[in-house]
């Protein structure tokens, strides 16, 4: 084989590693029983994979083939280990007994789909800490490595792999169920699973450090998680999360300045919104909507679809935006949501009427280290011509937040007001 050809073959492995390898993966962990058993043997099958397809050709099923291949690899090493640890000789046999008669179209056919799932609410289990929930979603089920986990959060990277050790550790320890929940148990531990994947998403599209407001690649992993949630598991509140996701992220481009400045909602240019994002975000909360179950993912949808329907911030239908604030509140009660609120009432009522509400939330304390709280009671009190409290304010907010854009935009209007 010549060198062009081999590194032809090269390519199509590293595509399919980049397109399957997380399926590959979860059916593994399923199959041997073990996170770090079932990563060693998906290296292992890839390294085959390279040498065999460059002389037998591409398999029909390549996903199927590495499954199989991984699974043998896995059980050979096992095997060879036996001579140090004779114990390993019956893990072995089990292993092998587990998987006997089972050929590569049943594991491609009648296991995926439930794999992904079991990866995925294995990964977010509520007996994992809430940082080390992140991390092994974003490593197990996105394949980020601990170095793209590290940067997205600031993090060195052997904090995040610790992370990782130890959940692994505690899953193998606490005998932490590979499978997908009850159905009585499942609402809860959706919940879990769908707050990890808005952390995440939160994390990308308002950083909280750093020199960028957003960070593509957690914005775009968030998104692929929500899509593979509704595909296997079509709940109204994951309906709602993607739902919310996209049109968010709809803002993207239009969110910063050229030279990578924070524009306002009010400000952006609404012709630069991805529209397909906006048509898609929309039917999904219609699809959400429908099923008579309405949470509070979904009234975030619902809310973000008001503003995506809108051609102005003047258009804007500002009274159903607080009524389902007010819906909101009701679902999921947060000092934040009410101070979301209390903008929205802003809009509606006049700057005074928000910032009361304001004021009242600053003064019950939960609020008091959160900057958006007080940029916003800046905002309302520049509206209101009291600039000397506005100055204060923005202050208060310029002292308490740590990404570069915010940082710049507070400052500006701190500026200007103080010129």
């Amino acid at each position: 084989m010549s060198k062009d050809e081999l590194n032809d073959v090269r390519e199509v492995v590293e595509a399919v590693y980049r397109s399957d390898s997380r399926q590959v993966l979860a059916t593994l962990i399923r199959l041997l029983g073990d996170f770090e058993t079932a990563e060693e043997a998906l290296h292992d099958a890839f390294a085959v994979a390279v040498e065999q397809w460059a002389r037998d050709g591409v398999p029909v099923n390549p996903r199927a083939w590495l499954v199989s291949t991984g699974r043998f690899k896995a059980i050979d090493g096992i095997r060879r280990r036996t001579r140090q640890d004779a114990s390993l000789d019956e893990l072995a046999k089990q292993l092998e007994s587990a998987t006997a008669g089972i050929d590569e179209e049943q594991q491609e056919n009648e296991h995926v789909e439930d794999d992904r799932l079991r990866l995925i609410f294995t990964c977010c289990h509520p007996a994992l800490a809430p940082e080390a929930q992140v991390a092994m979603t974003l490593r197990e089920v996105c394949g980020l490595t601990t170095e793209e986990i590290a940067r997205a959060f600031l993090t060195k990277p052997s904090t995040i792999a610790q992370r990782i050790v130890r959940a692994k550790a505690k899953i193998r320890d606490a005998h932490i169920p590979y499978e997908v929940p009850s159905e009585k148990e499942l609402p809860d531990r959706l919940d879990a699973v769908l707050r990890v994947v808005y952390l995440v998403f939160n994390e990308g599209y308002s950083a909280s450090s750093g020199d960028s407001l957003t960070r593509h690649d957690l914005l775009g992993e968030a998104i692929r998680l929500g899509r593979v949630l509704i595909a296997l598991l079509a709940e109204a509140e994951a309906l709602g999360l993607l739902g919310l996701m996209l049109l968010q992220d709809s803002r993207r481009a239009a969110r910063t300045s050229p030279t990578g400045d924070l524009i306002l909602l009010e400000d952006q240019d609404r012709s630069l919104w991805n529209q397909n994002q906006v048509t898609e975000g929309v039917s999904l909360i219609q699809r959400a909507l429908s099923t008579g179950k309405v949470g509070p993912y979904t009234l975030q949808a619902a809310i973000a679809a008001a503003h995506a329907q809108a051609t102005s911030s003047i258009t804007t239908d500002w009274a159903q935006i607080v009524a389902l604030y007010d819906l909101l509140l009701q679902a999921h009660p947060s000092p934040v949501v009410e101070l979301n609120r209390a903008v929205a009432v802003a809009m509606r009522d006049g700057p005074d009427a928000g910032m009361d509400l304001i004021d009242a939330i600053l003064a019950r304390g939960e609020l008091k280290q959160y900057h958006l709280a007080h940029a916003a009671r800046a905002d309302l009190c520049r509206r209101s011509g009291r600039t000397a409290e506005a100055c204060v304010s923005y202050q208060r907010a310029l002292d308490l937040t740590q990404q570069e854009p915010e940082r710049r935009f507070l400052g500006k209007r701190l500026n200007e007001l103080q010129e």
